[in-house]
């Protein structure tokens, strides 16, 4: 891989600055900058620093080093733009799909205080924290998922492939069959003359779904159900709890303003009740009543988080007791993944295995009376 970087205007002690900026010839892969990449980039610019590189100089190494076409395309411009005078923040917040506001609101803060490296690595560590919670929700959900799709997969091979093979053999008592084996003998029949009928009402079915989910109704139909339907409401509440206390403890921590802690919520929160609720906060502490007035009014919240900031906020450890609380939730969310994970095999073998006894009964039961009849 090649790399050309022109510093023809730069001194040697002139903070490595650039004339014309980075020009690149080396090919990489070209795809949305993911959160592995904003890892990378903050892990080694942390690493950097704290080695006593200046900025410039560990932007200019990171791009050497960067892979992904698109996100060294990023770093090369913030770079530019140091080069130019540019506070760090400022670069940062005109990629706002790749460094969120936290992260932007945490940058600027840092350049004033002079620990940059230090909230870089809780950066690091913040991200760290969530893809590990994204890993295990995706971990909880992927087996279950394995098992409907196999056996959705072994209901339509024996009906397709199984079923019609009886058919005629069944024909002689037909009336004398029992209600599954008619029913899915019918579902057989269906599934073999209007495979292409299913397969247009499934797509038609999966757009109009799609859309809902897209509209503004369904999405806030979904997110009432997240934090309201039994079973699910304590790991999404749980789950959103976590990222936003994770956020506002990182960033209070650091001198960013509560305003702009709350603001940069909405950028790690999707869900559409829990913005709601930071508006709700932000308009507590505009009327002076507090943060913990807010959290207060969210009857989706547990008890406990509320209680826990409270007294945070009358001891004046706001974001030291989010911090804590955001580490509590996140561990008993994990505890109640795993109970789940754990769960979920024996019920869906279960399910699996009544589904199987169905179909086995249905084909076994008419077999034994064509015996019965022949002898």
């Amino acid at each position: 891989m090649a790399l050309q970087i022109d510093t023809a205007s730069a001194g040697p002690a002139a903070s490595e600055k650039p004339g014309k900026g980075i020009e690149i010839s080396l090919p990489g892969r070209s795809r949305l900058p993911s959160a592995t990449d904003r890892m990378f980039f903050t892990e080694q610019l942390a690493l950097l620093l704290e080695t006593g590189e200046s900025l410039y100089g560990a932007l200019t190494t990171i791009v050497k080093q960067t892979e992904n076409r698109q996100m060294r395309e990023v770093v090369e411009q913030v770079a530019l733009d140091i080069s130019e005078g540019q506070s760090f923040g400022h670069a940062l917040a005109k990629h706002d799909k790749v460094f969120s506001s936290t992260y932007v609101n945490l940058i600027g803060a840092s350049e004033t205080g002079g620990f940059m490296h230090e909230v870089l690595q809780q950066l690091l560590d913040m991200d760290k924290k969530r893809e590990e919670l994204r890993t295990t929700l995706v971990s909880a959900a992927t087996y279950p998922a394995f098992l409907i799709t196999f056996s959705l997969a072994v209901v339509v091979f024996v009906l397709v492939v199984v079923f019609p093979k009886f058919g005629t053999m069944f024909e002689s008592i037909h009336d004398q069959l029992p209600g599954t084996t008619k029913a899915l003998m019918a579902t057989s029949d269906v599934l073999r003359q209007y495979w292409w009928g299913v397969l247009a009402g499934m797509a038609a079915f999966g757009a109009i779904l799609r859309q809902w989910v897209r509209s503004d109704s369904g999405r806030t139909r979904i997110d009432h159900w997240q934090l309201h339907a039994p079973g699910l409401r304590g790991i999404f509440t749980q789950v959103y709890l976590v990222q936003s206390l994770q956020v506002l403890s990182l960033s209070l921590n650091n001198g960013v303003s509560v305003m702009d802690s709350l603001d940069a919520c909405r950028d790690v929160v999707k869900n559409s009740k829990f913005r709601q609720l930071i508006t709700n906060i932000e308009e507590q502490v505009q009327s002076g009543a507090g943060v913990s007035a807010g959290f207060a009014e969210a009857d989706f919240l547990p008890d406990l988080a509320k209680h826990m900031i409270a007294t945070g906020e009358q001891t004046g450890n706001l974001g030291k007791v989010m911090g804590r609380v955001a580490e509590y939730y996140e561990a008993q969310l994990s505890k109640k993944l795993d109970a789940l994970s754990k769960l979920a095999e024996p019920i869906m073998l279960l399910v699996m295995g009544i589904i199987v006894g169905i179909l086995v009964s249905s084909l076994i039961l008419p077999i034994f009376k064509l015996s019965r009849a022949v002898s």
